[in-house]
């Protein structure tokens, strides 16, 4: 489960020094004493119990336009820095299901029973509020090829409350949670790795049940600027995503760019298209082709 981290600090500090402080030194979760000097300005920013009233009383006051740019995120953060190139701070809500917003909006809006990892390491501490639970797992990013319905090697830990005061260290591709809601309407305060590697690194849902990866809830703009090129039938992007499928340095991509050229087939060239990418050198893909293919197969038989 993420790391707890008992940083005894009474200090506070404003948002402007915390993120004074992280672009000085930066933040890189993986070496320890950037990640000590984190979450010890993340200790000292939570100390301070007015920042974020006082922000979002500022920025309602501001206008709408402000307001709608501090919670661009989503619709239950408020981004409390600029997106950086090595790390970003934002503040979540998370509203318990006796709230309007959850009524309206539903479990899945904000994540609840959703068992996901991350694509990158994060810093997080309960801020507001008794604090969402979590079902949390472990298992080997490194040991699975990212194929729905994959085996995931998911080890159970334990349940446990981000409970106010409590800081903790979520780890990349290793960490799995499902979040509940709270008993009431909770805040926590984050900061988040960023890296320009991230955008080809997956992130999953799971089927704890089963044990298996349910899908990828990590695609990029790319993917999705491929997926609309290629089926708006521009030449110039049925050529590249030929070239991506063949040499792209990520597994992801190279099934991308095969799903967006399967997308503009008639069944036998897409079946064709399948049996080539089974012999890519790709377990992912190769696997993820084979299933494509008799998915097909099942649809020619009832047909």
């Amino acid at each position: 489960m993420p790391r707890v981290i008992d940083i005894q600090d009474e200090r506070s500090c404003e948002l402007g020094d915390c993120l004074e402080a992280l672009g000085r030194e930066g933040f890189t979760p993986y070496e320890e004493d950037s990640l000590l000097h984190g979450a010890t300005w993340l200790r000292r920013l939570a100390n301070n119990r007015t920042f974020l009233g006082d922000m979002m009383l500022a920025e309602l006051k501001a206008g709408a336009d402000v307001a709608e740019n501090a919670s661009s995120y989503g619709p239950q953060v408020v981004m409390l820095s600029p997106l950086g190139r090595e790390f970003y701070m934002r503040a979540n809500f998370w509203p318990s299901a006796d709230e309007h917003m959850f009524r309206a909006s539903g479990s899945s809006a904000f994540s609840y029973e959703l068992p996901h990892d991350h694509n990158f390491d994060f810093l997080t501490v309960g801020y507001f509020g008794p604090g969402y639970a979590s079902d949390y797992y472990e298992y080997d990013y490194h040991k699975v090829h990212g194929v729905i319905g994959e085996k995931a090697g998911l080890r159970f830990v334990e349940r446990a409350t981000l409970e106010p005061g409590k800081l903790m260290h979520y780890r990349a591709h290793r960490d799995v949670h499902s979040q509940l809601p709270p008993e009431s309407l909770s805040v926590s305060i984050n900061i988040m790795h960023a890296n320009g590697a991230q955008g080809l690194l997956d992130q999953y849902r799971f089927d704890v049940e089963k044990d298996e990866i349910a899908g990828v809830i990590s695609p990029g703009g790319s993917e999705t600027f491929l997926r609309v090129a290629v089926g708006l039938e521009c030449e110039e992007a049925r050529d590249l995503a030929q070239t991506f499928a063949r040499t792209h340095s990520s597994d992801r991509m190279r099934l991308t760019a095969l799903e967006a050229q399967a997308g503009i087939l008639d069944p036998l060239e897409r079946d064709e298209l399948w049996r080539r990418a089974e012999s890519s050198g790709s377990r992912l893909v190769a696997r993820e082709a084979t299933r494509r293919r008799m998915a097909l197969e099942e649809v020619s038989v009832v047909r």
